[in-house]
């Protein structure tokens, strides 16, 4: 390999020029040419702009993925440049362990069907997380990461250059008070113009660069409209799935007898999730299935057909056991309880809880 030898040693003499002008001006033995105000402030807002960058996509990666493990294991598929593996997310899982059970306990049961139903809803919940991320990571952190890897680190690079001028010029500033003899002064002078030259205009590339964070900020503004965008989009999907879920789930049993030789526990209670302050345009739940229907058959003295929604087993001799999928005639009795209705088969008349039945028209 072929050496510049007078190449190599200017580059070692100002390498050393620099190394004693800046540890004399650490120890207060030189002049020190200052930036001017707006550069300063420039360079103040950038490195600030840089902190609150990693902060805020440190956070954003632990909101979108909070177990530590996975993020790390992310992060070394990424390096290595291979797509990590696909695996499913909690709510996913937790659907199909709700959906396996569900089966388990049997899809005609009260109950397995009731969890299937949450297990499906769990893994549409667990999709919508996913498509969230997705476009989080594309629209909002991979921007952020761009200024950090590309727009910031140029700017490291000719902030660097910058101070590597300012050190020249103050080097070249201090020959020249030492100088003496007339050639030397005129040298010298000549080394601080070519230095000072050298440094304005790398003040000047620093400072174009510098001003370009404001772009950089209405950037990172659009990014953060789009990502409250896809967070309302999320919020509101899974909004609307567990009200769907509610009204399916409106029309279960509460409640269940373990065995006929229990006491059957009053079946009045109706599942419910807690009140929630949305907006206008956020959709609202309804009531339950046939209510209205359940509430004329109690205003009138006739009767009406229905539809067995589950099997039942009757707690006691006054109520009538049922089966998934049969008609039955049902009507009202006055003072009665208004979550059970009388009941008939044939010959065979019963109360029968009303959150097995399902109107027919």
């Amino acid at each position: 390999m072929d050496f510049n030898v007078k190449r190599l040693a200017a580059d070692a003499g100002t390498f050393l020029s620099r190394a004693v002008q800046f540890t004399e001006e650490k120890l207060g033995q030189a002049e020190k040419t200052e930036l001017d105000a707006h550069l300063e402030n420039l360079l103040a807002r950038a490195e600030c702009t840089k902190q609150w960058t990693e902060k805020i996509m440190k956070q954003t990666e632990v909101l979108l993925q909070p177990n530590p493990n996975v993020r790390i294991e992310e992060f070394l598929y990424e390096k290595l440049e291979k797509k990590a593996p696909s695996r499913l997310n909690n709510h996913e899982q937790l659907g199909q362990s709700m959906i396996d059970s569900g089966n388990e306990f049997g899809p005609g049961t009260a109950y397995g069907n009731a969890l299937i139903k949450c297990g499906e809803t769990e893994k549409q919940i667990g999709g919508a997380e996913r498509e969230f991320i997705q476009s989080a990571a594309i629209n909002f952190l991979t921007p952020f990461r761009n200024f950090l890897e590309g727009d910031f680190k140029t700017i490291l690079k000719e902030r660097k250059l910058l101070q590597n001028k300012r050190l020249d010029l103050d080097a070249a500033k201090t020959r020249l008070k030492k100088a003496r003899m007339a050639d030397a002064r005129a040298v010298a002078e000549q080394e601080l113009r070519m230095t000072q030259s050298e440094f304005d205009r790398q003040a000047e590339i620093t400072r174009l660069l510098l001003e370009g964070v404001s772009s950089t900020h209405a950037h990172h503004l659009r990014c953060l409209n789009d990502f409250v965008e896809a967070q309302t989009t999320y919020y509101a999907q899974c909004y609307q799935y567990m009200v769907d879920l509610q009204k399916q789930l409106g029309s279960f049993p509460s409640t269940f007898s373990a065995n006929n030789n229990q006491s059957s526990v009053n079946a009045s209670a109706s599942i419910s999730v807690p009140t929630i302050p949305l907006s206008a345009s956020l959709p609202t739940p309804v009531a339950g299935r046939g209510s209205s229907g359940f509430n004329e058959l109690r205003n009138s003295s006739g009767s009406r057909k229905a539809r067995v929604l589950y099997d039942y087993d009757a707690a006691g001799s006054s109520e009538l056991s049922l089966l998934a999928d049969e008609v039955i005639m049902v009507s009202s009795v006055p003072g009665m309880d208004s979550d059970w209705l009388m009941g008939e088969r044939g010959n065979q008349k019963g109360k029968v809880p009303i959150t097995y039945l399902e109107l027919l028209n």
